[in-house]
């Protein structure tokens, strides 16, 4: 870690920095965060850093008596979850690993789908009152429909390996629309009354807060929340229908197996790195965000992905105050979208997928956004945090769903 000082006339508080290669569009908004009047100690950047909306995602902000609807960000709760299987490389073969992954794509619907039919009510999140949840409550009928789905952009479903070939599962996705409807209304609201108070944080900076005492926080922190159980309950259905095909594959192929069909897999790791929370640092009650970055606490189990080419960490955390107890939640994009798409060579991403046998989802130009070249070295990332975190696994792709 360094600690950057920009500035420091104009800045209120120091930017200390896991990033060796920050674009200038990320610090100029970690120098935003960095000058609000109610930010807290520092802020720290983890080294997937790059430049979002508001904030720079891979970014840790503390604040006092204040949230920030666009810290959080619109995926309110996008995370990780992954489960070890008892399943060895040698079993999984090639032609048995292509059906598996067509199966997926057929219960899963991915990008902007939805199922057809609404889900299990029995799998939502309850929701004790109605009242508290505005948002959310003329959302649920639409999250039905949009439960167990894995939505567009960096999300995935991988099979992995790990270094002694156990095979692995890790899905990559968030609360979909109702976390994005939440973030927006909030969002809109926090810049309406800024700009009633004549708030002194410009409004072109996209931070627009909420006085923590206020109903109108209160109430997105109720709804941020509910996202969050939202995202895990979507990232669980999607779970166990791949470990459902799995069992479906096995057995069709191997016989049923003596064992009861729980023995296959190990207990689900789940983590997320947009949300919003009242935790204790350097003695104070703070509101912690964390966009694009994963809490990291001592001993702490977490899930650090690279890309669709290179390897996935399972790590422990090590409670580094200085990052206010996190790490990186991935790689993290070198290049934007639309620029990955024009300055990436579609076969050359491919070659480099191909030579490693990884079943991929580079097919045409437009999936260079999500091809390898488009992210940050991620051995470089983890080699950049190892005062966060400590690696338990490395895992390996062999096949991907991307969004």
């Amino acid at each position: 870690m360094k600690e950057v000082i920009y500035n420091k006339e104009k800045q209120k508080v120091p930017i200390k920095s896991w990033v060796t290669d920050i674009e200038n569009g990320a610090l100029e908004q970690a120098k935003n965060i960095a000058n609000l009047p109610f930010v807290f100690k520092h802020i720290a950047l983890m080294p997937d850093c790059h430049q979002g909306f508001g904030m720079p995602i891979g970014g840790v902000l503390a604040t006092k008596g204040n949230v920030i609807p666009n810290a959080v960000g619109v995926d309110i709760g996008c995370g990780m979850c992954a489960v070890k299987t008892s399943l060895k490389v040698k079993d999984l073969k090639k032609e048995m690993l292509k059906t598996i992954m067509g199966e997926i794509r057929e219960v899963i619907p991915l990008g902007f789908s939805h199922h057809k039919i609404a889900q299990d009510e029995k799998l939502m999140p309850p929701i004790s009152d109605k009242k508290k949840y505005p948002i959310v409550s003329r959302e649920y009928s639409n999250a039905l429909t949009q439960l167990g789905t894995l939505g567009g952009g960096n999300h995935f479903i991988e099979i992995q390996k790990d270094e002694e070939d156990f095979v692995w599962i890790m899905i990559h996705s968030g609360s979909r629309n109702i976390g994005n409807k939440v973030a927006q209304h909030y969002n809109n609201i926090a810049k309406e009354l800024n700009k009633r108070w004549a708030s002194q944080v410009p409004p072109s900076w996209d931070l627009a807060f909420l006085p923590i005492e206020t109903q109108e926080a209160k109430d997105y922190m109720n709804e941020m929340n509910y996202c969050l159980e939202f995202a895990y309950a979507n990232r669980l259905l999607m779970m166990n229908r791949v470990k459902n095909i799995f069992i479906k594959n096995i057995e069709k192929n191997y016989g049923k197996l003596e064992q009861h069909p729980k023995h296959y897999f190990g207990e689900i790791i789940n983590i997320h790195h947009n949300y919003a929370v009242f935790e204790n640092h350097f003695e104070e009650n703070v509101i912690v965000h964390r966009k694009g970055a994963t809490r990291a606490r001592e001993g702490e189990i977490g899930i650090i992905p690279g890309s669709q080419g290179t390897c996935s960490y399972i790590v422990k955390g090590l409670g580094n105050k200085e990052s206010f107890e996190s790490c990186s939640h991935g790689a993290g994009r070198k290049m934007g979208r639309k620029d990955a798409c024009r300055r990436l060579d579609l076969a050359q991403e491919q070659k480099k997928l191909d030579a490693k046998g990884i079943i991929h989802s580079v097919r045409n130009v437009n999936d260079l956004d999500e091809a390898p070249g488009s992210y940050k070295d991620i051995d470089l990332v983890m080699d950049n945090q190892k005062d966060l975190v400590e690696i338990v696994t490395k895992l390996e792709p062999l096949a991907v769903i991307k969004g």
